[in-house]
């Protein structure tokens, strides 16, 4: 067993047991680490992965709101599997690409297909409003850029697509991030990734349904060309993401 599920396992054990609350602490990372038998760097990983999971929430300093806190008890089965494998940020990169092409692209359709109310498109508006400071760094920028990805798959309407989504949101962050620097000027491919944002979230909110998983598809390859990251099967992707649009009409 990992490190960081011989601290799950705890923490799901002291929740059943009434010793840990909501809005509780985690105990100190010397304490974990003498009952479990691990270092405390790895207790740091497993808390780090617990916070990747949406489990706990930390803060740094001292008070009431220092340390890790339980945000939220651990949910389904199969949402904390999918979480606990994908938050370790050591997927390849060239899958992560391929599975965003055919998630982010069947969702933006399905959602454009949908009578979207304007408080469910308020959060992916807000983040795009907080992308709009152009003092961010760029590890700032790609967090929220992230956010907004799992946001948008969130408004087609299919819980375990966003709870995929949701359990990308670091791989997706990390390789992101890491092309940064491949970048020849930063500042004039974030211009153009808000825009592409705004046109993305402006076909789903106007209901056009192939020309916003048109743009999002156009959108992610972009950032990766732009990037020069190397080759993941690209034509081969590209083709698994066309195939399976043509069926998702075809069963329409």
């Amino acid at each position: 067993m990992k490190n960081y599920e011989l601290v799950l396992h705890q923490v799901e054990a002291d929740l059943a047991a009434g010793r840990l609350r909501i809005g509780g602490r985690l105990p100190g990372e010397r304490t974990l680490a003498e009952q479990l038998g691990i270092s405390r760097p790895s207790v740091r990983e497993a808390v780090r992965v617990l916070e990747a999971m949406g489990v706990v929430r930390t803060a740094t300093g001292s008070g009431p709101e220092a340390g890790a806190v339980i945000v939220a008890e651990p949910v389904s089965p199969l949402t904390a599997v999918l979480r606990l494998h994908l938050a370790t940020n050591h997927l390849p990169m060239g899958d992560v690409v391929q599975t965003r092409l055919l998630l982010e692209s069947w969702s933006a359709r399905e959602a454009a297909g949908r009578d979207l109310e304007a408080a469910e498109l308020k959060a992916a508006e807000e983040l795009l409003d907080r992308m709009d400071d152009t003092g961010l760094s760029p590890e700032e920028f790609h967090l929220l850029d992230a956010e907004f990805h799992v946001a948008l798959s969130g408004l087609a309407g299919n819980v375990l697509i966003a709870a995929v989504m949701a359990s990308l949101r670091s791989a997706i962050h990390g390789y992101v991030l890491a092309a940064v620097p491949n970048l020849p000027d930063w500042d004039a491919v974030a211009v153009g990734l808000r825009a592409e944002h705004r046109g993305i979230l402006a076909a789903v909110r106007g209901g056009e349904p192939e020309r916003a998983a048109s743009l999002v598809t156009a959108h992610i390859r972009g950032f990766y060309q732009a990037a020069q990251l190397a080759p993941f099967g690209g034509e081969r992707g590209t083709a698994e993401a066309e195939d399976h649009g043509q069926a998702d009409d075809q069963m329409k």
